[in-house]
């Protein structure tokens, strides 16, 4: 195991009362075939300043075709270890959805995309507890905020 962690970021995109969910593609190494919060790894060439940022922006554009605002709101770090042992640092952010039609644009990482209201997410079988967690935190942030 290495003694460092990959850095990711993930993003709950909020538009009109509803989170982008993604659903993982069965054939990802970690979490496949469950629902997630939309968003990658930092790469090696990602901006000296607005890493974060930048890529998260990248990523739910990549995986989406959709745009968020450009001030993600930080939410919490967390550490997790994958299913194949790789040790992860996720970063997450609350986004407000700008432009674009959400569709699951990279299918080999993402099966589908859609809007969940927060409350339809517990009744999911297929949300893992980290997900609902996330839009817990997403939530009671985006009312502190007032959006």
């Amino acid at each position: 195991m290495a003694d460092s962690y990959c850095v990711n970021v993930e993003g709950a995109v909020y538009r009109d009362g509803a989170y982008l969910i993604g659903e993982r593609a069965m054939a990802e190494s970690h979490a496949g075939g469950q629902r997630s919060l939309i968003g990658g790894t930092v790469e090696s060439d990602a901006p000296a300043t607005a890493a974060l940022e930048s890529t998260l922006q990248r990523e739910i554009r990549e995986e989406t075709t959709i745009e968020i605002e450009a001030e993600p709101v930080y939410l919490t770090s967390r550490t997790f270890e994958t299913d194949d042992g790789d040790r992860v640092m996720n970063v997450e952010f609350l986004c407000r959805y700008e432009t674009g039609t959400a569709v699951a644009a990279q299918p080999d990482e993402l099966a589908r995309v859609d809007w969940y209201e927060p409350a339809t997410l517990t009744d999911h079988s297929a949300v893992p507890p980290w997900t609902a967690a996330a839009i817990e935190r997403a939530e009671q942030r985006r009312q502190q905020l007032g959006w």
